[in-house]
Formats: structure tokens, sequence, C-alpha cells
């Protein structure tokens, strides 16, 4: 695995203040129905893609896909803050000019498929990306992530069961916060240990401590490893927790808010600052500085959004048939 260094620490405390920061203002924006329809926050859950990062081969090479929690990945994964903000508003200079919304965010260049509305649904997906991977030998691995509720999906069996018969270089995570909505994972099925689904498939699996960045990369190296020498698949347990409710419009009736609190004691971007400041990596006017040109470059995301235009209807259109002489659809 690559070397932690001062400069790993330094660059996940600016990339997981500025992904919190970047869902905080998308909440705000949110109350005022600037962004509508479902909006599903990361809070909580940022050293997963933290450590994630720290493994892949960026640019291409290996690919993400998850669920509708996925307004920071492809961020994370190089696209630009500026067009998944434009997204989300609905506007045309989004990554998939305002016709996808926050739960449809997209870039093929930077290897980032999605963002998918349907519970479970890109758990098969994700797969058979890792067969293209591997019939076309390309070195790539996929990690494929979808939370605790998706686990229940029957969809996740057959593909377990493919992935380990064809060895295919993919990991799976099930980003498990705790509850499927507003279901506690206990009242989901007879055991607690979602990773333990990897067993009736001889699947590599376990749990992870996924509030701590560096438990992340250690476990997704090993899984990645794996994956790239031909070994197969893992299954990972990412425990972690978020923060807010599982979508802006989440009453949260089903836990306290001393729970809230007990888990805010071990959150992911705290540890990481904890450690700069133990190793004196940073001074405070530096941490303060890294403050502010997050919260800046947050509000360069809302401006652009904000003054983007809105898409054309004829690209209603445009996007319906990849046939430009389709003979009922007039196309530009």
């Amino acid at each position: 695995m690559k070397e932690i260094t001062k400069e790993t620490y330094i660059n996940w405390y600016k990339d997981m203040l500025f992904w919190r920061k970047f869902e905080d203002k998308l909440a705000a924006v949110y109350i005022q129905q600037k962004v509508r329809g479902f909006l599903h926050l990361y809070n909580g859950q940022e050293a997963i893609l933290a450590g994630c990062l720290h493994v892949m081969e960026l640019g291409g090479k290996d690919k993400m896909i998850t669920a509708y929690r996925n307004h920071v990945q492809p961020i994370g994964m190089g696209v630009d803050p500026k067009r998944v903000m434009a997204e989300l508003y609905g506007k045309s200079t989004g990554t998939s000019h305002g016709m996808g919304g926050s739960m449809h965010i997209f870039s093929k260049e930077h290897g980032f498929y999605g963002g998918h509305g349907i519970v479970g649904g890109q758990i098969p997906l994700g797969a058979g990306m890792a067969f293209g991977d591997k019939y076309h030998n390309t070195g790539g691995v996929t990690i494929c992530c979808f939370g605790d509720g998706a686990a229940r999906q029957g969809s996740l069996h057959e593909t377990f069961n493919m992935a380990m018969l064809w060895k295919l270089p993919v990991v799976f995570i099930v980003e498990n916060n705790g509850y499927a909505m507003g279901t506690s994972v206990e009242r989901t099925a007879n055991h607690q240990d979602i990773w333990k689904l990897g067993l009736g498939y001889e699947m590599p699996c376990g749990p992870v401590d996924a509030m701590n960045p560096i438990k992340v990369a250690e476990a997704m190296d090993e899984a990645m490893e794996r994956a790239r020498r031909g070994d197969g698949p893992t299954f990972l347990e990412m425990k972690t927790y978020r923060y807010r409710g599982h979508s802006m419009s989440d009453a949260q009736h089903y836990r306290t808010k001393e729970e809230v609190e007990e888990y805010k004691k071990i959150d992911p971007i705290t540890q990481v600052l904890d450690i700069i400041k133990e190793e004196k990596y940073l001074t405070d006017e530096e941490i303060k500085q890294i403050d502010k040109d997050v919260k800046n470059k947050v509000a360069e995301c809302e401006k652009f959004a904000e003054e983007s235009p809105y898409p054309d209807k004829q690209q209603l259109y445009d996007m319906v048939y990849e046939q430009e002489n389709y003979p009922f659809v007039k196309h530009k």
C-alpha cells in the first residue's frame, strides 16, 4: 500500500472537510427549494471514500458504482465539484446536463458509473463492469458500493455467485450505517454481521472500522490487490454512521439525538485532524486557512450552479435516441 504520509493526512482533512461542507450547502439550498426531489447526504461516511481513493488507480482504470448517496464520490475521483452542484440544481452545465439530478451523478471519463435510484440495482451492474475489465484484460478493479438495506436484495446472491464463479475483479462494499432508511440492521435479519453473507460463497470477507480512513485503506489495499492478481472478489462490511437522515425528508424518529452525538465522538474528520495536531503537521493558522479555503470553494460551486442556465427544451429529444436520424423525433 502507498505510504500514509503527512501529505496524506492533510489531503484527507482537506477533502473530507470539503465533502462535508459541500453536502451541508446542499442541505441549505434544498430547504430553499433550489435543489428538488430527493437528497441523500454522505455526512459521517467520508472515511470510506478517503480510504478507497488512497488505493485506487484513478483516471478511468479503476471504477466505482454506488447507490443514490453519490454526490462526493465523483468529486473525489476528479469530477469538477461545480458541475456536480450544477447537476443537483438541474442546470445544463451539470454532469448529465441537468437530466440526472441528485441520485444520478455520472462520469465515464473519471470512472464513476453512478448514482442509482433502484435499491441494489448497482450490485449486478458492478459485477458486469468487472466482467468487462476481465474480458478486455484492462487490469482495472470495480468498487461496488451499496447500503445495508440493499444487502437484503436477492440480486446480491446471484451476483456473489457469478463473481466468485468467474473470479471477477470487483470489491463489494456494504456501507453499513446502521439503518435501511429507518429500519435498523437488527430488524432486517437474524444476525447483524452482514459481511458473513460472503461466507456462503467462500468469498473473502470481513468487517472494517469505516470511521477511520486508515483502516479502510488497509482493507481496500488487500482486496484490490487480490482482484488485480486474478483471485476474484472481496466483500467488505464498512461499519459507518450517517449524521443526517436517510434523506432530507427523514424525521429520524427511529434514533435518539444522544446516539448521533455518541458517533460524532469518532467523526472521521475529527480523527484525522487530531493526528494532524498531535504530529504538528499543520499550525492552527494553517488549519484555519484550510477551513476558509473550503468555505470559499463551496461558495464558488454554489455561485456557478446559481448562474448556470437551465437546459433548453430541445435537449429532451436529443437524449432519447442515439440514432441521429431517428424518423419520429427531430434531432439537432
